[in-house]
C-alpha cells in the first residue's frame, strides 16, 4: 500500500473530480505504477480532510475510467496500463452536468439505473408505423416539420388527460419528449438570473440543464406529503423564485404522491406570489392515482408535461406540454428553437400510438410487466426498508449500516450492477443526508435478470462489514 496522497489545493470543480484527476495524474507519472493498492477510503478521506463520500465518488470514477479495479475484501489496485480503457479525459464542467452517472455506460452490467418502458414488444408495432408512414408521407419525412397535422394535438389531449381534467386542444404543444417539454417552457417564462424552485430531492436532469441556461436553482423542503407548504411560503417571501417544478403524483425517486389539500395549498400560494408551476406529470398515468391534478387546481399557472417515454417507448422520443391560456404559441416556438424542431416521423408515430390504441394497450401490458417485477424485489428484498409502487419501474432503497450512498452504489457497479445513488437527484448542494438509492428495474429484457441484479443487491445488504472497507 501507498503512502501516496493527492494534491487538491489546485484545479477546478468539486473536490472528488480534484481527488480522481490527482490519481490519474500519479498513475500516467509513474507515481502509482501498475499493482499499486490505493489507500483505503476512509484512511485517504482522514488523510486530506474530505467526507469518505468525497473519496468513494473520486474511487469511483477513475474506476469508470479504467484505471483502476475493487476487489472485494482486497481494496482497489492501479491497472497495467494496457488493461485499462482509454476513455477521453472529460473537463469538470462536464462532468457536473453529467451528475453521479458515468458518461459511458459500463459493459455487461445490469442496468437497474433507467426507468424507461420495459421491452414488451412494442418494436414490432413501432416498426410497422414507420413503414407505413414512410410509405404514405415520403415528402413530409424528407423535410422540416412546418405544419403540424391536428392529429399530433388531439393525441396529447387524450394522453396528457387525467381524472377528469382535460386540456383545451388549443393549450397542447407536441415535444421531443417531457424533458424537452419542460426546458421549453423554463426557456420561455424565465430570464437568464431567475429562480426556480426544486424539491430536496428531484429530476435533476432538469435542474441541471436549466443551469446551463443561466437560471438558478433553490431548494423547498419536502416531507413524506411531497413540498412543505410552509418552506415554499418562505422561498417565495424571501428569494421571489419565477418558477417551481414539481412531481406531485410519484415523485422520483421517493414515490411521494401528494394529497390533495397540500398540492391545493401550494398552488394558493403559487398565486399569491406569482410563480408559474411546472407539473411533471410523467408517471401519473401509471398510478390509478385519484388526486386532482395541479393544472386543475390553478389552470392559469400550471403547464403540464409528460410522454410516452415511461409507459411506452422511450425511443420515439414523443411527449406533449398542456399550457396555462394563450401561452401555446410561445411554447411551441420555444421548443422549436432549443431542440430544433421536430421530426416528423417520430411526432407521427406518437400521434398514432395514441390515436390508434397501441399507446393505452403498450401501457397495460407495461404496468403488468412492471408488477411481475416489483414482487420479484419485495420478494428479495423482504426484511430492507424500501418504498415502492405495483405499477412503478423503481424503488427507493433504504441503506442499512455501514453503507452510505454513493458507497453501496459503487459495490453494486463492481458486482455488476447499476444503480443511482441519492447524490444523482440533489438538485444543489445540501447537508441533509438520506442514506438511499435508487433501484430502477424496468431495463433488463429478462425477468431473471431482474431477479440477479436483486439477488446482488441483497448480498451487498447483508453483507456491508465485509465490503465496506473495499468501498470505501
Amino acid at each position: 500500500m501507498t503512502n501516496w496522497l493527492p494534491d487538491i489545493s489546485s484545479g477546478n470543480g468539486p473536490v472528488y473530480i480534484r481527488v480522481a484527476d490527482s490519481i490519474e495524474n500519479a498513475i500516467t507519472h509513474g507515481v502509482l505504477p501498475p499493482g499499486t493498492k490505493l489507500p483505503p477510503q476512509r484512511n485517504l478521506a482522514y488523510d486530506i480532510g474530505v467526507t469518505i463520500g468525497t473519496v468513494s465518488r473520486a474511487y469511483a470514477l477513475v474506476h469508470e475510467r479504467g484505471l483502476v479495479a475493487g476487489e472485494v475484501g482486497r481494496g482497489t489496485y492501479v491497472l497495467e496500463r494496457s488493461n485499462s480503457k482509454q476513455i477521453e479525459l472529460v473537463d469538470p464542467i462536464t462532468q457536473a452536468l453529467a451528475g453521479t452517472r458515468g458518461l459511458n455506460t459500463p459493459d455487461a452490467k445490469i442496468r437497474f439505473d433507467t426507468t424507461a418502458a420495459p421491452d414488451i414488444g412494442q418494436g414490432v408495432i413501432i416498426g410497422k408505423l414507420f413503414a407505413d408512414i414512410s410509405n404514405e408521407h415520403q415528402s413530409e419525412i424528407s423535410s422540416y416539420s412546418r405544419n403540424f397535422p391536428a392529429s399530433w394535438f388531439e393525441a396529447g389531449q387524450i394522453w396528457l388527460a387525467r381524472n377528469g381534467w382535460r386540456p383545451p386542444i388549443e393549450s397542447v404543444v407536441p415535444t421531443l419528449g417531457a424533458h424537452a417539454g419542460a426546458i421549453a417552457v423554463i426557456s420561455a417564462v424565465t430570464s437568464p438570473g431567475d429562480k426556480i424552485v426544486f424539491e430536496n430531492l428531484t429530476y435533476t436532469q432538469i435542474s441541471r440543464a436549466a443551469r446551463l441556461l443561466g437560471r438558478r436553482s433553490i431548494l423547498v423542503d419536502s416531507d413524506e406529503h411531497g413540498m412543505i407548504p410552509d418552506d415554499f411560503e418562505r422561498l417565495c417571501q424571501q428569494q421571489h423564485p419565477r418558477l417551481a417544478f414539481m412531481m406531485p403524483t410519484a415523485h422520483n425517486p421517493t414515490l411521494v404522491t401528494m394529497p390533495e389539500a397540500r398540492r391545493r395549498a401550494i398552488a394558493a400560494i403559487a398565486r399569491r406570489h406569482s410563480v408559474w408551476l411546472i407539473e411533471d406529470d410523467l408517471y401519473g398515468g401509471m398510478t390509478g392515482d385519484q388526486n386532482p391534478l395541479m393544472a386543475a387546481i390553478a389552470p392559469e399557472r400550471t403547464f403540464v408535461v409528460s410522454s410516452l417515454a415511461k409507459a411506452v417507448t422511450a425511443g420515439v422520443r414523443g411527449g406533449w406540454v398542456a399550457c396555462p391560456p394563450h401561452f401555446a404559441q410561445r411554447i411551441k416556438v420555444t421548443h422549436k428553437m432549443t431542440t430544433g424542431g421536430l421530426p416528423f416521423i417520430l411526432a407521427e408515430t406518437c400521434a398514432r400510438l395514441v390515436l390508434e390504441g397501441h399507446a393505452l394497450d403498450l401501457r397495460r401490458k407495461s404496468i403488468e410487466e412492471i408488477r411481475a417485477r416489483e414482487q420479484i424485489a419485495q420478494q428479495a428484498l423482504a426484511g430492507f426498508e424500501f418504498n415502492s409502487h405495483p405499477h412503478l419501474p423503481f424503488l427507493w432503497l433504504k441503506l442499512p449500516e455501514p453503507w452510505l450512498s454513493g458507497t453501496f452504489k459503487n459495490a453494486a457497479i463492481a458486482d455488476g450492477v447499476l444503480i443511482d445513488d441519492e447524490d444523482e437527484f440533489k438538485a444543489a448542494r445540501m447537508e441533509k443526508v438520506y442514506h438511499r438509492v435508487r433501484v430502477a428495474f424496468s431495463s433488463p429484457r429478462r425477468r431473471e435478470d431482474v431477479e440477479a441484479g436483486f439477488m446482488t443487491l441483497r448480498r451487498l445488504l447483508e453483507n456491508g462489514s465485509s465490503g465496506y472497507d473495499s468501498h470505501i
